[in-house]
């Protein structure tokens, strides 16, 4: 089953498959997208991706992998990631294996426990990631590592993942939540248009005109005129995104 713990702005989304050390098939992908759609429709500032007990995500499960709606449900659940106007932070608390890590890297930040691992051993199995994945796994961490992931069928481990820019931090779920109530205090109009422009790096999914609305947005805010009452009555700034 996939849970969802709200505190005030951050939601803690887990996927909770003790018995598959929490592989995804068809329906948990369903269930992951409509947590994530209802952390952003009741207006989460962060969001919080985590697996239960000792593993992140195994990856798909075999059982369920070989029919198109798998991977029709994985894309759309990783799309719904980069799509969402708030940071998502996949707090990778053990093994993130194939789809775990296509999970981990549609997220915006990735917090490594130091138990976590990254692999994608398609080539083990007759598998293949999408070229998103590719060209996504080389943009963060780098040719050499994407090539020893993809050709090599290596892992990496959360020092490794760290060094190459795989990982931001490594730390535990409560670390990752700690950074997500930072974030949640933070101007979300700023956030949006952060995040829209990194996305457009890495992907075609955001014209000029988009990003352009989205930077004079931050400019014409309410939330810029609040920063600078905050800043002149030396008190934190209460951000409401509008």
């Amino acid at each position: 089953m996939i849970t969802t713990t709200a505190d005030g702005p951050v939601d803690l989304i887990t996927i909770d498959r003790h018995e598959r050390r929490n592989a995804l098939d068809t329906a948990h992908l369903v269930e992951l997208r409509e947590a994530l759609e209802r952390a952003l429709a009741r207006g989460a500032r962060a969001i919080v991706v985590t697996g239960a007990g000792s593993s992140f995500c195994a990856g798909a499960d075999l059982g369920n992998v070989y029919g198109g709606d798998f991977r029709k449900e994985l894309y759309a659940t990783l799309s719904t990631i980069t799509s969402a106007q708030v940071p998502v932070i996949a707090a990778v608390n053990g093994p993130a294996i194939g789809a775990g890590t296509q999970l981990a890297i549609a997220c915006d930040l990735r917090v490594a426990d130091t138990a976590a691992t990254f692999a994608v051993p398609t080539a083990r199995n007759g598998l293949a990631v999408d070229p998103w994945t590719v060209r996504r796994l080389a943009l963060l961490a780098g040719g050499g590592p994407a090539r020893s992931l993809l050709l090599g069928c290596s892992s990496l481990d959360a020092d490794t993942a760290l060094n190459h820019g795989l990982a931001d931090r490594v730390g535990e779920v409560a670390d990752a939540l700690a950074w997500a109530d930072d974030i949640a205090t933070m101007a979300p109009l700023t956030l949006r248009y952060s995040k829209l422009a990194l996305e457009s790096l890495l992907e075609d999914g955001a014209d000029d005109q988009t990003l352009d609305a989205a930077f004079e947005a931050c400019w014409d805010s309410d939330d810029l005129v609040e920063a600078g009452r905050a800043r002149a009555e030396k008190r934190q700034p209460e951000f409401r995104g509008r």
